[in-house]
This record gives structure tokens, sequence and C-alpha cells, in this order.
């Protein structure tokens, strides 16, 4: 079972002045980053899959530790895999136990990570720990800065702008989703004009038709002239 999600912002660390408690609050403003920390237990021979929505052309990382409390017995072995919703295998490591991983999205998809147990015998579950980030949280700014020689005001002006770029192309993925479904909408309306129209005449068509037939029938038993 799932224990829990967390979202968090990287607090900034400025002095105090109106430019840099405006710097301070933005975050707040914009919302949750991109950070999915959970951990759950994996009994023997089962398997389990966390999905996850990420949009195109972001970087996901993620680090992972499973903790083996059979100490070694019954030849327990956890499989992970990371694919998306093609079947394509994105990341693969066979007896996992600890380690990092890193993707960039080449489309807006569905992405699956899945842990699989494999053992003989009667043994403890195991407990796994993952922390996904992706977009502005999986950058390294720490590693930027000392590439770009930033200071540290710089850096998280870095990290607001990439916050603020990606919150721009959350509204511009919603805009285009909110067209899609407004032309889908618009199609069906239209559709089921036509269908109504056709039906009508059909019905008016079927009306005639039994009055005509009904005449013609009461006139043959001679009850109407």
């Amino acid at each position: 079972t799932v224990s829990g999600t967390m979202s968090r912002l990287s607090g900034l660390q400025v002095q105090r002045g109106p430019c840099q408690l405006a710097l301070l609050l933005l975050p707040l403003l914009l919302g949750p980053s991109s950070v999915l920390a959970i951990s759950f237990h994996l009994p023997i021979n089962s398997r389990k899959c966390l999905r996850e929505e990420i949009h195109k052309d972001l970087l996901v990382t993620g680090a992972y530790e499973i903790t083996d409390q059979s100490g070694g017995a019954g030849g327990l072995r956890t499989h992970l895999k990371i694919t998306d919703s093609a079947g394509h295998i994105l990341y693969s490591k066979e007896d996992a136990t600890k380690g990092k991983f890193a993707f960039t999205t080449e489309d807006y998809d569905m992405f699956e990570v899945c842990f699989e147990s494999k053992g003989t015998g009667r043994l403890p579950d195991q407990l796994v720990i993952l922390d996904m980030k992706h977009g502005v949280e999986a950058k390294n700014y720490e590693e930027i800065a000392k590439v770009e020689k930033l200071k540290p005001l710089e850096v998280e002006l870095r990290r607001l702008e990439d916050l603020s770029e990606s919150i721009v192309n959350d509204f511009a993925y919603m805009k285009k989703r909110e067209e899609e479904m407004r032309d889908t909408n618009e199609s069906t309306n239209t559709r089921v004009l036509y269908f109504s129209i056709f039906s009508m005449f059909c019905l008016i068509g079927l009306a005639t038709w039994q009055v005509f037939y009904l005449r013609r029938f009461f006139k043959a038993k001679k009850l109407i002239e």
C-alpha cells in the first residue's frame, strides 16, 4: 500500500527587501512543484506499478532504494522497469537494490514504473522508497551555478524563470486540450442535429405512410367513402 505522496517547493534564501520578498513569495503563489516521493511494501512474487502523466520534452530523474529484510534468503530479487504507454523500455534494472535513473520524455504520455519481486519461501515484504522529479525540480541548479558561475540570487532567478516557463507550457497545453474538446463538442452537436433532423423526416414519412395505408384499408373495408 502506498504510504503517502509529497509535493514541495525549494525555499529561497535571499536578503530582506521588497524585490527579494516578491521572489520569495512567487513560487508559493505559482503552486507545487513536480516531486513524487512515496514508499510502499512489496510482497514476495508480486508486482506493483505506479503511473504518472508527464508532458513532452521534460527531464525526469529518480532515485530508488529497496530494503531487503530477508537477509538474502530465498534468492529474493527485485526488478525495476520504466516504460511508456507504447511499451518502450526507458529504464530497466535487474536485481535492483539502490540507484538512480534519468530520461527525457519525447511526448506527452503516461509513464509506468514497475517493481517486481521474485523469490521462494515465506519472506517478509520489501520496503521500496521511490523519489521522482521532473521539470524544474529535476534540474541540478547547484551544478548549473558551478558551470556558469552564477550567484545565489541569479540561481534563484534562473529557477523562477524555468518554473514560469513550465507554467506557461502547462497553460498552453490546457488551452490546446480545451480547443480540442470544444471542437469535439461542436462536431458532436452537429452530428446530433443532423441525426435529429433525419429522425424527424423519418417519423413524418412514417406517419404519412400510415395515414395513406389506413385510408386505403378503411376504403377496402367500405368503412369510409
